[in-house]
């Protein structure tokens, strides 16, 4: 395998979770006596860019088809991440109704909506056709295509071209880095500007997060290597911010080169460099150890499990999150350890999860059943669900994470 940055020959491991099934795969009931294909799930990192990456095992329109499962507005927090935001950078670059926001991966319209209130023209790119007719239906314009440099100019010749181009957790979805990078530059105005979002190598490894790792996601990104991506097609970070979603992610802004007087770098830039650079982000060093610190997670949340079937406690979960599902089939957890998972997404509803094969049901089973331990798979929100559930203390119920070292959280 080379790199899909910079084409060198790739050679060292990072992290080998053995093989699973695609996260976002989930099954209904006659699905269940059917086979089910699975895929390596093995990271590479560069050691000439330090690109972290994944092969594309699955192809990325196979994953995001017709069928894809993730709807991005059922989570309160994340839509209230995406208003703030919106807000934000409505008053910093003095956004207004001859504006034009594109967002590529634009998802159910999550976060163009809050533009659209605005009075701000909006165009969303959103692969998957199920979660681009929810955005139609909201009144958002939205286009299923795959963003790449072809797309780019054919928007181009319809004189489309954006004030504020977003891609909010996109580049890691992208096996093609250099195609859309090459897309943005297109479509970007002159004076216009680039903000994105994606969860940042650096908590990755210090936080041990592996089960962010899944077929979706075919890079995992430092801000050093970013820098070196969009610097390659002509682009310029000009401002960097370290932001709490996904377990800590970042989210830059940046510009065509070209403009760089006009609006010169924040310290910020400098500030997270040298951070990566103190870290050791660009030494092989930095990324040796973490297999082994995956395994005692596994080790430890198998030991947790067998400990409580053992004792007759019952545990469910909560949240049918592609994270979970990476965690779950590493683990070889089945539905005789986990007996189900609830969740608020109806599109996942009376499904089962991928591998593992735990029934997805709604949260009222957590009320009629009363589990004594609820793991949360998706940790990134755990404020928000044990918020939502606060409910579980009326039978002395208790919560369970296992990222980044398994923890019991009484209710």
């Amino acid at each position: 395998m080379k790199c899909r940055f910079c084409g060198n020959e790739l050679k060292h491991i990072f992290l080998d979770l053995n093989n699973s099934p695609p996260s976002n795969s989930f099954l209904n009931k006659e699905d269940l006596n059917k086979a089910e294909v699975y895929y390596p799930l093995k990271l590479f990192v560069c050691e000439n860019c330090f690109l972290v990456q994944l092969d594309e095992y699955k192809k990325a329109d196979e994953i995001f088809n017709s069928e894809y499962i993730y709807f991005s507005s059922f989570s309160t927090s994340w839509l209230r991440h995406c208003e703030i935001y919106a807000g934000k950078v409505v008053d910093r670059f003095k956004m207004n109704n001859k504006s034009l926001v594109i967002e590529i991966a634009s998802n159910d319209g999550y976060l163009l909506q809050f533009f659209k209130e605005k009075g701000i023209n909006v165009l969303g790119i959103e692969p998957t056709k199920n979660t681009a007719e929810v955005a139609l239906q909201k009144g958002i314009n939205t286009e299923v295509r795959f963003f790449g440099e072809a797309f780019a100019k054919e928007l181009l010749s319809r004189n489309k071209k954006a004030d504020l181009l977003i891609g909010n957790n996109v580049l890691a979805h992208v096996p093609d880095i250099n195609d859309f990078v090459k897309g943005l530059k297109i479509i970007l105005k002159d004076d216009g500007v680039i903000t994105m979002e994606f969860p940042h190598l650096l908590k990755l490894v210090e936080e041990c997060q592996f089960d962010t790792v899944y077929h979706e996601h075919f890079s995992y990104l430092s801000f050093t290597t970013l820098i070196m991506i969009f610097n390659e097609h002509g682009l310029d970070l000009f401002d960097v911010e370290e932001i709490p979603t996904h377990g800590g992610s970042l989210r830059i802004y940046a510009q065509h080169r070209e403009f760089q007087s006009a609006r010169p770098a924040a310290k910020s830039v400098d500030r997270l460099l040298k951070t990566e650079k103190d870290a050791g982000i660009t030494d092989l060093k930095f990324y040796g150890g973490f297999q082994e610190r995956v395994n005692k997670i596994k080790l430890s949340l198998l030991e947790f499990l067998i400990n409580q079937k053992l004792k007759g406690a019952r545990v469910a979960a909560y949240g049918a999150a592609a994270k979970g599902n990476t965690l779950l089939n590493f683990c070889g957890i089945k539905n005789d350890l986990i007996e189900f998972v609830t969740d608020a997404s109806p599109y996942k509803q009376n499904k089962f999860l991928p591998g593992s094969h735990i029934p997805v049901l709604t949260e009222e089973e957590l009320k009629k059943q009363k589990p004594e331990y609820i793991f949360i798979l998706p940790w990134n929100i755990k404020e928000e669900i044990l918020n939502q559930l606060s409910y579980v203390k009326d039978w002395n119920g208790k919560f369970v994470t296992a990222i980044p070292e398994l923890k019991i959280i009484k209710s």
